[in-house]
């Protein structure tokens, strides 16, 4: 069995109801940070290894900035499904629109959302005009640059700590290379029709582990049902709910820094569920920053534990196990 194959097999086991636990979901202050690197990288290591999620205050995004975004975000999916249309998702590329056709093998149907994927390199053709949304190109673009120089330095942290370069992450997410494919999506999960409340087992996305190194998660105050599953507690399904923020980022580690730390850094199963009865039944937004390596850089880990493979050989392998065609 392929090491996909095995993950996909894995991934299928995680589609029940499961229990609820409750945890610790660190919050770990990035102010200050070259004063206080040794002590932030000593508690980014302790949350990645425990749990595999974290929380970021601190991080130097503005909360106006933030805030734009998420107007822009509730925006575009606004626009009218044809408008959308004209920019389709290309998977090969991880660019474009595309609503309920992700479909996860823990559940075995499309999740409950819209996306629009914006990968540097890729995006010729796939943005709204300035006469659909005005001012979205620019504001999408340094907001993701943001993302990036956030995950760039939790990413040199975990450097630090693997004995690699500090700086060996940065270079294999390079946003000026032809070969980038860190991806910033905008995800809209859809209201809850009144026929579906209180059904129990429907799920927004099912549960997944990323593909990628890092995952930056931006949440809106009171539009929660992200669960997270600790690997040791698998087999138990114990999840425990993400308190959503406007300020927070919440963080996760994805298969590819799983890899690339020889297994130090393990990458977490997580969930979209849909609100219980008493929760709010509305639209969820969100914003997710994936930190994924360039497609020619080789990922191994200091140890040798796997053999090297390029970036874009694991993802694409890591994608054709998780998308399939509707129909």
């Amino acid at each position: 069995m392929s090491n996909d194959t095995a993950e996909v097999a894995r991934e299928k086991q995680m589609g029940g109801l499961g229990a609820e636990a409750v945890r610790d979901i660190a919050i770990i202050d990035l102010g200050d940070f070259d004063n206080r690197r040794a002590e932030i990288t000593d508690q980014l290591w302790t949350a990645a290894t425990e749990i595999g999620f974290f929380q970021l205050s601190g991080h130097g995004i503005p909360q106006e900035q933030m805030d734009a975004v998420f107007a822009l975000t509730a925006d575009f999916f606004a626009l009218p499904e044809p408008v959308k249309a004209q920019y389709p998702l290309v998977k090969a590329d991880n660019a474009g629109w595309e609503s309920l056709s992700q479909v996860r093998p823990s559940i075995g149907v499309p999740d409950q959302k819209e996306s629009y994927q914006i990968t540097r390199p890729h995006m010729t053709g796939r943005w709204p005009s300035e006469r659909e949304l005005a001012g979205f190109t620019t504001a999408i673009l340094d907001f993701e640059y943001s993302c990036w120089q956030v995950a760039m330095r939790v990413l040199s942290c975990f450097a630090d700590r693997l004995g690699l370069p500090r700086e060996h992450f940065t270079a294999a997410h390079d946003p000026g290379s032809e070969q980038y494919q860190s991806t910033l999506r905008l995800l809209h999960y859809f209201a809850v029709p009144p026929e579906l409340r209180d059904v129990p087992g429907r799920w927004r996305a099912g549960a997944h582990t990323d593909f990628d190194c890092l995952t930056l998660l931006f949440q809106r105050d009171g539009q929660g049902g992200l669960q997270v599953c600790p690997g040791k507690e698998m087999a138990e399904q114990q999840w425990t709910s993400i308190t959503p923020s406007s300020a927070l980022i919440t963080c996760n580690i994805g298969d590819m820094l799983t890899r690339w730390s020889d297994d130090l850094l393990p990458s977490n199963f997580h969930r979209v569920r849909s609100p219980g009865r008493d929760e709010y039944q509305g639209d969820r937004y969100s914003i997710a920053y994936f930190a994924q390596a360039d497609r020619d850089a080789v990922i191994q880990g200091p140890r040798g534990v796997y053999p090297p493979v390029t970036a874009a050989d694991f993802l694409a392998e890591r994608v054709r196990a998780n998308y399939r065609p509707q129909g």
